[in-house]
């Protein structure tokens, strides 16, 4: 099949994150917004694209190539479905991935029968400080990596009032920090380091507004022998001007030197002995959110289908994120390290 010099894309939800989405879609020169559906329709007005509040209709009038999924994952089955039955072949859909791994596995199995694809919107992995930290490991830059450690460092969780003026549904969260949160890193560890073998967690709740946990650790077992520690606690904050840039720092540390990743996006390398330090990338200025990361995820979609280049976090590799949650969340109620066995 040829594919289109163009790409039609029609997005569903019109919340708090969807911004990033819709912004980030039109400065692609060789996409077409075509579409908002949104439950309540004057939300998806306001995007200033053809609205709707009935996925099905948006589907059958403007007939998207892509259909781009901005939905709590409650409502990712139906909506894939929905668009599955419409004949859609292409979506990108944000994480968490459907609401556990047996109706994510279903979800998959369902759109690999017709042949339609899915990419998991996990986009920390293409935040630009990590991907010049991914180049630095490939090219042997500090050696040996031995260990990892990313401090996640939001400030935004202490008191009653917390997360209500942005996103309230997180003080409901049965599973909080991990299951929102700390999956990015999960899916970043392995990005850069490949999938752990296993997995050990402690995690806690620090805030008593909320239902679920806000601080922890989880020690993962990459191949090669590096250890990476997830150190989330969302009550306190790091050194940043914007805390949601980063979220966080990281060192890196291998046999020949150490990265350093800051909360205004520098990647710093510094030789083993040396005292000095060089710049891999400076500081990140783009105002919206992660490095304009949301940006960089769908670019990368487009340049997949359009110009067929290889296309990462497809829902099939996705779901061994999930069991890696699901074990994370395991071990930490168990109180034991976990091998995983990934499938």
């Amino acid at each position: 099949m040829t594919a289109p010099a163009r790409l039609r894309v029609a997005c569903v939800g019109a919340g708090y994150f969807s911004r990033f989405h819709y912004d980030s879609w039109a400065r692609i020169d060789r996409v077409d917004l075509v579409g908002s559906c949104n439950r309540d329709i004057e939300k998806a007005r306001a995007t200033g694209l053809p609205a709707f509040d009935d996925l099905q209709a948006m589907l059958d009038q403007t007939q998207p190539d892509l259909l781009d999924i901005v939905l709590p994952p409650v409502a990712h089955a139906d909506t894939i479905r929905t668009a599955l039955r419409c004949g859609v072949k292409l979506m990108i859909c944000q994480k968490p991935f459907c609401q556990s791994l047996i109706e994510a596995r279903a979800i998959v199995a369902e759109a690999e029968a017709v042949g339609a694809r899915i990419v998991v919107h996990e986009n920390f992995r293409f935040q630009p400080w990590y991907r010049v930290i991914k180049a630095a490991l490939d090219r042997g830059a500090i050696g040996t990596v031995l260990q990892a450690t990313f401090r996640l460092r939001t400030g935004d969780g202490q008191g009653p009032d917390a997360y209500l003026d942005r996103q309230p549904y997180f003080q409901q969260m049965d599973r909080f920090l991990i299951h929102e949160t700390g999956v990015h890193w999960v899916d970043t560890f392995r990005y850069l380091f490949g999938n752990p073998l296993s997995v050990y967690a402690d995690l806690r709740q620090v805030n008593p507004v909320l239902a679920g946990e806000d601080a922890g650790y989880v020690l993962f077992d990459h191949p090669g022998g590096v250890r990476a520690m997830f150190d989330g606690n969302r009550n306190l904050d790091h050194a940043a001007d914007n805390l949601r840039r980063t979220m966080g720092e990281a060192l890196i540390e291998g046999a020949d030197g150490t990265l350093t990743l800051t909360g205004d996006g520098v990647v710093t390398l510094r030789r083993f002995h040396a005292m000095t330090t060089q710049t891999l990338i400076g500081p990140d200025h783009w105002d919206g959110f992660g490095g304009d990361c949301v940006h960089a995820l769908q670019s990368h979609v487009v340049a997949g289908v359009l110009d067929g280049a290889p296309l990462e976090n497809l829902a099939p590799d996705y779901l061994s994120v999930i069991q890696i949650e699901d074990n994370i969340y395991a071990s930490s109620r168990e109180g034991r390290k976990i091998k995983l066995e990934l499938s």
